[in-house]
């Protein structure tokens, strides 16, 4: 199912200049190949651009801000990036929600003024908005606007941060109530979003899995390289409020003879942890994601130590297509987003399945190996770009 030569507008809560890839960058590429597609970054606050401490990309934004020039940037084919030039206050400290709603909505007036002369110099008409969870800056935007059509993508669980969670207890469900199509990338926030509005669908989650080549060979990262076997290993940040140490702990002291090995960045509370204590417990550090497949080839099993939380529970793991996609046996905390993954991964209800879980998956068998990663593959954004668009048409027959 194809939707062709639409104007879609983008708003996100991660910029294009965003150092990190995002599903929304993603999305924007894929929408991109048949479609005009206004990638919006989001607007700059006030305290932002007056701080001294900002990013090459946030500066980069403040200078065209102040030059008021090159607003639009074209990123590929039928894809641009806005610069919007409104400054909007910072207001999330506000301890009342009714006052953080009346200063909101003068933030929203004035990032959609932003956004018509944006769409008016593309020369845009007839737009479908499509919100990347930005709960705040999207809220009043389908009314100041008039899309032909209002997505409300929901993505990550922000009522679960402590950032975001005093208003937008309050807002997200208002939002989602009067968008036109709500659609999600896993079947827990479906769930969720079907509370209040029932024009709610699943639309799953693409991956870019070209860098986790199980066929390509490199050698073991010097890091590991002098550890004995088995090696039970994890990629991406340790963020303790998603990451479980006593999970971790677990594993390494239930199983002196494994390696843990723990690739990624480290929060406070994981410097400070006394995992750094067990011998058998390795971190690594930050690294490019370009030597992360030679880290995930080293290991023997791959784990997501997941805590379950408002934060986790519906989060799609975009490592376990990784893992996955590398041939990779897989243990990791069950979660209702986990739900997908149960036929290829062993699940763990508790820190105590976790080395049982492990010993299973170290005999793995060659066959389910091949089933898991063509499973892992099958995740494109091609596929998941697709639903949107029949969700979309779906949307737009029920409404004629």
């Amino acid at each position: 199912m194809l939707i062709e030569n639409r104007d879609i507008v983008i708003i996100t809560i991660q910029p294009w200049y965003y150092e990190l890839g995002s599903n929304c960058k993603n999305i924007a590429l894929e929408l991109a190949k048949h479609n005009r597609v206004l990638y919006v970054n989001i607007p700059i606050t006030r305290k932002t651009f007056y701080s001294s401490d900002k990013t090459a990309g946030v500066q980069h934004h403040c200078t065209i801000i102040k030059e008021k020039q090159n607003t639009i940037e074209q990123i590929d084919t039928n894809l641009w990036q806005f610069y919007p030039t409104t400054l909007i206050e910072s207001i999330n400290w506000l301890p009342s929600t009714g006052i953080f709603r009346f200063i909101n909505r003068i933030n929203n007036q004035r990032f959609a003024t932003d956004i018509k002369k944006a769409i008016s110099k593309m020369g845009f008409s007839n737009i479908t908005l499509f919100n990347d969870n930005d709960i705040y800056n999207g809220f009043h935007l389908k009314e100041l606007l008039r899309p032909s059509l209002y997505v409300y993508y929901m993505r990550d669980f922000l009522q679960g941060y402590a950032f975001w969670k005093k208003h937008s207890t309050v807002l997200e469900p208002m939002l989602i109530q009067k968008a036109d199509l709500v659609v999600t990338n896993s079947f827990y926030y479906r769930d969720y979003c079907l509370n209040y509005n029932s024009n709610t669908h699943y639309i799953g989650q693409g991956c870019k899995l070209d860098l986790f080549d199980p066929e390509k060979e490199e050698p073991v990262p010097e890091a590991i390289k002098e550890l004995k076997r088995p090696i039970i290993g994890y990629t991406g940040a340790l963020d303790s409020s998603r990451l479980d140490h006593h999970i971790i702990r677990t594993i390494a002291q239930a199983r002196p003879q494994w390696q843990v090995v723990l690739v990624g960045p480290e929060d406070e509370a994981f410097r400070q942890s006394d995992l750094h204590q067990l011998p058998n417990v390795h971190f690594t550090g930050h690294q490019p994601i370009t030597a992360l497949p030679a880290f995930i080839r080293s290991f023997d099993v791959c784990i997501n130590p997941q805590q379950v939380n408002p934060i986790t529970s519906g989060n799609y793991p975009l490592k376990i297509d990784e893992y996955l996609a590398m041939g990779k046996p897989v243990v990791a905390t069950y979660t209702k987003a986990m739900e997908l993954f149960e036929d290829y991964v062993g699940l763990a209800h508790a820190a105590q399945d976790y080395p049982i879980l492990l010993e299973a998956a170290l005999l793995q068998s060659k066959e389910s190996t091949q089933k898991a990663i063509a499973f892992a593959r099958s995740h494109t954004w091609q596929n998941s770009v697709e639903a949107l668009f029949q969700a979309i048409l779906n949307t737009e027959v029920i409404s004629v």
